[in-house]
């Protein structure tokens, strides 16, 4: 296991699609505007998901053509991602499920790599300091303590991992009536060890304390029939 720190955390967050195949998971979310409830899903990259509510409902099957081969990253000496070719790179995207935040939870590169927004530079993006080992879900996460900075560069603007006002002036500057009165101190964010994916974003401070994700993950890299994935036939 790489040795907990503010680098590793952020490298860790580069490389979730390095990391696993296979990722059976639930995930619920507190006070999220896109929030529908809790969900379980059956996810193989790169190009199959199967989601359901918890009682077992069928919500969605995805099963598209593959968008080409996965890029390389550099590795630092530990496994981890040093540098990712392009911050979105081909073949590293997971299928979607209703929005990008659920692409960025599974590939949470945003919370390591920004753009400075006078030189266009890659920067880090978000600003935390040290790393605790924690458990979550009964498997090692390292939980931070982080704040966007202005270089922060979300996989999209509408439903970043972590919202801030920087963003949604540029996200909302034709709408202002979605900019918020006050953001978040800061937030709780959660890496699943194993996997880099963010298991947990939390709002400390702010109009909603708590507000955020919570992934638990079931198995990774298991076995899936093909059956899972096939739609079902319209009636």
């Amino acid at each position: 296991m790489p040795t907990p720190s503010a680098d590793s955390f952020a490298a860790l967050a580069r490389s979730s699609p390095w990391r696993w195949s296979m990722l059976r998971f639930s995930v619920s979310w507190s006070g999220e505007r896109w929030g529908t409830g809790a969900v379980r899903a059956w996810l193989s990259r790169p190009d199959r998901l199967r989601v359901e509510d918890l009682d077992g409902a069928l919500l969605q099957v995805v099963r598209d053509a593959p968008d080409g081969d996965r890029a390389v990253p550099v590795l630092r000496p530990d496994g981890l991602v040093a540098s990712r070719p392009a911050p979105w790179a081909s073949g590293t995207d997971a299928p979607m499920y209703r929005n990008y935040h659920w692409v960025a939870m599974l590939d949470p590169a945003e919370l390591a790599d920004g753009i400075d927004p006078d030189t266009d530079l890659p920067v880090p993006g978000v600003g935390f300091g040290s790393v605790a080992e924690v458990e979550h879900g009964g498997r090692p996460a390292w939980e931070v303590v982080a704040r966007p900075t202005p270089a922060y560069e979300p996989r999209c603007g509408c439903c970043a991992l972590l919202r801030s006002r920087a963003v949604d002036v540029v996200e909302y500057r034709d709408h202002p009536e979605h900019v918020l009165p006050a953001y978040p101190d800061a937030y709780r964010v959660r890496l699943d060890v194993q996997t880099g994916v963010c298991v947990l974003t939390e709002e400390l401070g702010g109009l909603a304390p708590g507000k955020g994700h919570d992934v638990r993950i079931e198995a990774v890299d298991e076995a899936m029939d093909d059956a899972l994935f096939v739609r079902p036939r319209r009636k």
